[in-house]
Parts: C-alpha cells; structure tokens; sequence
C-alpha cells in the first residue's frame, strides 16, 4: 500500500539516539551510529520522533510500505522491554568484583568543584580556568573551585559526531567513576580537552561503534583514556582501542588508571 511513512537523511544524522527514544513504537534503532527505520510495519506515520531531532534529518515520504501492524509492534515492544530486564539483571547482579561494596579511608580533599532536548544541545563553553568566575562554586571565589569542562554534552552517547569543537581536539574518555574518585579531575584532565564519559558497566551499547566513526570523521589530535582500577572498566579501554583500530587512525593514545581510593596507579 501506498501511505505515509518516516524517512532519515544519514548524512544529517548526528547519531545522538533522541529520537529512537521517542518513538514509541520502538520502529527506530541505532545502527553503526545512525538512526535506522528497523521496519516499515513498526512506523505508525505520525511521527513523534520529527521534533525530537536537533538536525533535521527526518521527514515524511509518501511510499509502497506495509501497513502499520499494531500486533507485531507490541510483541517488539515486550521483546525491547524483556531484553531490558536482562541485561540490567547482568549488570547488577553479576557478581563483578567492581561492584563490591568497600569503606574507603577519608583524609582526601578535592580541590576542584564540583533529544531534541535543550539539555543536550551541543555548545562549545568558552572560559575554562578563567578567573571571571562564571563556573566557580556559589559562595566561593572564582580559585576556589573553577570548572574547566568546555563542552556540552560529556556522554558518549549524546555527544553529536560532527561538532566543531572535536576538530584538532586533545580528547579525555573518561569512566564516569573516575570524577567522584579522582579528587583534582578538572585541573588534572579535564582542562584543555574536550571531554566524553561513559560506563560500559551501566550503558547496553558498544562504545565502539560511535567512537570509531568519531575518530573517522575529526582530526583528532590525541586521546586519553581515564579508567577506574575495577575490571568491568576495562571495557572502556577496549572500545577505545577497538575504535582506533577499524578507524585506521594512529594517534597518541595514553591509559590512566585510578584506584577506587583516588591515587593514579598507571
């Protein structure tokens, strides 16, 4: 039959996922970093997913396609749902020395503070280290606490691919955990990089596939990796290096590793 049915422009697509979120009818998945129609069946044709895309890359099309099969969708959708379950089953309670529970001694101070969705925009943020104290702490002076983060967003996977501030980029992957352990993060790493952070433990993707295409698309000019001491962290590292290699980029690359007790083992 001919109606009406979504259509995405690869070339626009910057792979953020916001709009596989919105719909509904699970009719979107992520694909080698792009937002695919995984079925015509699964595409009701009203589409909530248009206004959650920042770039534009979706839009109507009047084509031969199956008809909307309410059935299949909501058998697809309790297969998403029960996948869901398991895989957050496994992360939780697998039992992963990582996730063991542990006192750790005080005696540390940090020095350093702290789709479609306007929260996710991308922005590149000017100032970092500044002493006009725009990012310092309320109540306290500029030094006291300066955040030296220069971008927006920092997650893997809403980090838009083409953004103009990954060119010539010194680029920080970070675990998510190394910020809260790691006591000095802002002046130590996170200042003068553009940063992305991520949990391989917590997050049901291949960090791999996203990074490889990053790397693919921008001059890079160096990557490091910060990772945790806990052996679920070195999925992190994997990506990265798996991503550097299908990219047939060869860049500086260093591995730092920190202890669950804040000190740099490597």
């Amino acid at each position: 039959m001919i109606r009406k049915i979504i259509t995405i422009d690869e070339e626009k697509c910057n792979g953020c996922g916001l709009c596989a979120s919105a719909c509904k009818e699970g009719a979107i998945a992520m694909v080698d970093g792009k937002a695919k129609l995984i079925r015509d069946d699964y595409c009701d044709g009203l589409g909530n997913c248009l206004p959650a895309c920042p770039t534009g890359a979706i839009s109507f099309e009047e084509r031969e396609a199956a008809a909307f099969d309410e059935e299949a969708v909501k058998r697809h959708m309790e297969n998403l749902e029960r996948a869901k379950a398991e895989t957050a089953k496994e992360a939780f309670a697998c039992g992963c020395p990582g996730t063991a529970p542990r006192i750790l001694g005080g005696g540390k101070t940090a020095e350093s503070g702290h789709g479609g969705c306007p929260g996710a925009a991308s922005r590149a943020l000017g100032g970092a280290g500044s002493e006009d104290g725009l990012s310092a702490c309320h109540g306290h002076s500029p030094r006291a606490a300066v955040s030296q983060l220069r971008q927006w967003p920092v997650q893997i996977q809403l980090a838009p691919l083409g953004a103009p501030y990954f060119q010539g980029a010194d680029l920080l992957i970070a675990a998510d955990c190394t910020a809260y352990a790691y006591g000095d993060f802002h002046n130590r790493f996170i200042r003068d990089h553009v940063v992305l952070v991520g949990c391989p433990k917590l997050d049901p993707v291949d960090y791999s596939e996203k990074l490889t295409e990053l790397f693919r698309r921008n001059e890079i000019r160096t990557v490091t990796v910060a990772r945790m001491e806990v052996p679920c962290c070195g999925g992190l590292e994997r990506a990265v290096r798996t991503a550097l290699e299908r990219s047939g980029k060869s860049l500086p690359l260093e591995v730092v590793t920190i202890s669950v007790e804040g000190d740099i083992l490597s």
